[in-house]
């Protein structure tokens, strides 16, 4: 089912999952599962692009770029991981103007400092509130339209403790964004309060990370205490680097990929899956052939 506005989605009180994706396959193949909605994951760029950690290395025009190739595969809002905003204020404006032309339906921005790094890594750095601040009301001109919504991401808990994310959540909501996204909370206990004391105000996102700092919680539970909005932002990269980790074990191994057959497609059922045929018979009606 493809949401026709994804801000009056968050009007209704069931939460939206959204599945990390990082190219058209990825995207595709999501969006076949059913997700309403589809997340743009910079670590996860990170990640398979260039084969590093989600420490800032990924720019703006590789994330513009992958948006317009998943926005050409898929119908489905695309929220995207916009990290800093790229620089100050002008620099979150062109951000804003480059992904919302590529596709995008909503950028999560944060206020980390320059160089960023992955929410659940250690010695993490945030800008002043103020700055902050002025980077929400910048993004809010810039966009084209108020169908593009603005997440605003705090990473304070884990350098100014929970109060002071709180604060600076609430004043991100006055500022103009559209959700709030208190990222790593350490406990259920932490994610409860979250959701205390800023339920009402926007809708709330919450960020699951296998293995990272946040107890893991299903949708369901996480609706339950009040969110609106939850992603699994590098699930999928963790199980194709697994399955693909043992892929190669396995054919350098064997010296053919045989033992591997039953855990991968074959040929013609990854072209039924990326809809080749489709694509060849669209290509013959526009050459007027049968």
């Amino acid at each position: 089912m493809t949401i026709q506005s994804l801000k009056a989605r968050f009007g209704r009180p069931d939460i939206v999952l959204a599945p990390g994706v990082y190219d058209a396959l990825t995207a595709s193949l999501a969006e076949a599962a059913g997700f309403e909605a589809l997340y743009v994951s910079g670590a996860s760029i990170a990640y398979t692009h260039l084969g590093r950690p989600d420490i800032g290395l990924v720019s703006m025009a590789e994330v513009a770029e992958t948006i317009t190739m998943i926005r050409d595969r898929v119908a489905a809002p695309l929220i995207v991981d916009a990290d800093t905003g790229y620089g100050n204020a002008l620099n979150m404006q062109r951000t804003m103007r480059l992904f919302e032309r590529a596709g995008a339906n909503a950028l999560q921005i944060e206020d980390q400092s320059f160089p960023k790094r992955c929410g659940h890594l250690s010695d993490k750095s945030v800008i002043p509130l103020s700055e902050m601040v002025g980077k929400i009301k910048a993004a809010a001109d810039a966009r084209s339209s108020a169908e593009t919504l603005i997440i605003a991401r705090t990473d304070a808990i884990a350098v100014e403790g929970f109060d002071k994310a709180i604060e600076r959540a609430r004043a991100y909501a006055e500022a103009g964004a559209d959700l709030l996204f208190v990222e790593a909370p350490g406990s259920a206990e932490e994610l409860s309060r979250v959701t205390r004391e800023l339920g009402g105000i926007v809708p709330l996102m919450a960020n699951m990370v296998e293995g990272g700092r946040t107890p893991i919680k299903s949708a369901q539970a996480l609706e339950e205490i009040g969110f609106s909005l939850v992603i699994f932002p590098g699930g999928i990269v963790r199980a194709l680097a697994r399955a693909a980790q043992d892929f190669y074990a396995s054919l350098h191994a064997n010296g053919t990929t045989d033992p591997f057959r039953d855990r991968m497609f074959d040929f013609d059922q990854l072209n039924a899956v990326i809809g080749t045929p489709q694509v060849i018979a669209a290509g013959r009606a526009y050459e007027g052939k049968p």
